[in-house]
């Protein structure tokens, strides 16, 4: 657990200099989740749970220096027709997991009926978060592309992501296209819109947060590219509906970044709705108290499948 926690306050760290290990927690306060998770979803998923899924492990939807980008696909035996995909990233690194340890993660979706997606992409150290936005622009096209081998209907995908899942899942949503029909990769010639978004705490102004931070890690690139990467930039009137919710004591994505995204989204008459929970730093964490941290991410994860249930019918 003491590995995960860190990897969840990588984005903090890296932004804004704040790290929660800085400070000595209470022995009874176990520290914030991961991206906003419940407690009992970062266990493994119960026997009884297991048997309300099958899995296509490993699709491979591209290549980045020799090696595979990949995504997995949770399918509930009562299949509602939707399919929602969910960017695994923390501080921009996609860490891996087997289907099996990760499901209880999904298990909210799973019974309400939803195909699951946990796409990866190319992970920081090694490589930028410029490279994390080309490679789940691509891996939209291909889940579209075979949504149906899935179950599910291209035309009723939604997107979620925490942090810097939920930059990537705004990525998705705004920066979205129906493809180029002369591009070289067969793949890009499709689509990769998608019809609703959920973000926990996502950075979207990266001008503003990354402004005076050393370049290092996931965010080591050309500060030029700065607005290139910024869902904030790309909100128009075609743009699906969108949920942001966020606490408003985030250190490490300060909940400006979530209002300026509605506000920009609200411009163009985007469907938006912004959840903020008193108190709550980043993944939603209320120091000295793990039962209020535990219900804002209930509370969270309850308000993500209403908000796909309404939106992907």
């Amino acid at each position: 657990m003491a590995s995960r926690v860190l990897i969840a306050c990588a984005l903090t760290m890296m932004t804004s200099g704040y790290a929660l290990g800085q400070t000595p927690q209470p022995a009874t306060d176990p520290g914030p989740p991961l991206s906003g998770y419940p407690r009992k979803a970062l266990g493994l998923p119960t026997a009884k749970e297991l048997t309300t899924a099958t899995y296509v492990r490993d699709v491979i939807y591209g290549h980045r220096d020799g090696m595979a980008l990949t995504y997995d696909v949770f399918k509930p035996l009562k299949p509602n027709g939707a399919l929602v995909v969910n960017l695994v990233s923390a501080g921009w690194r996609s860490s891996w997991g087997p289907p099996e340890d990760r499901q209880a993660r999904y298990q909210w979706l799973i019974d309400g009926g939803f195909t699951v997606v946990a796409l990866y992409h190319a992970s920081a150290p090694r490589f930028p978060l410029t490279e994390a936005v080309n490679d789940i622009r691509l891996g939209l096209r291909h889940i579209r592309l075979h949504a149906k081998d899935y179950g599910a209907d291209p035309a009723r995908i939604g997107v979620w992501g925490a942090s810097a899942g939920g930059h990537l899942a705004l990525v998705a949503g705004l920066m979205a296209d129906d493809g180029d029909p002369v591009a070289a990769n067969p793949l890009e010639r499709y689509g990769n819109r998608v019809a609703a978004v959920v973000a926990y705490f996502p950075p979207t102004d990266l001008e503003v947060l990354l402004a005076g931070r050393t370049r290092q890690g996931a965010i080591d690139f050309d500060e030029s590219l700065r607005k290139s990467v910024s869902p904030v930039h790309f909100a128009d009137s075609h743009d699906p509906p969108v949920l942001l919710i966020t606490g408003d004591a985030d250190k490490g994505v300060p909940m400006a970044q979530s209002e300026m995204m509605k506000a920009a989204l609200d411009k163009v008459g985007v469907e938006t709705r912004l959840v903020a929970f008193a108190g709550a730093d980043h993944d939603f964490y209320v120091k000295g108290d793990p039962a209020k941290t535990d219900a804002y991410a209930l509370e969270a994860m309850n308000q993500m499948v209403a908000w796909f249930e309404e939106r992907l019918k």
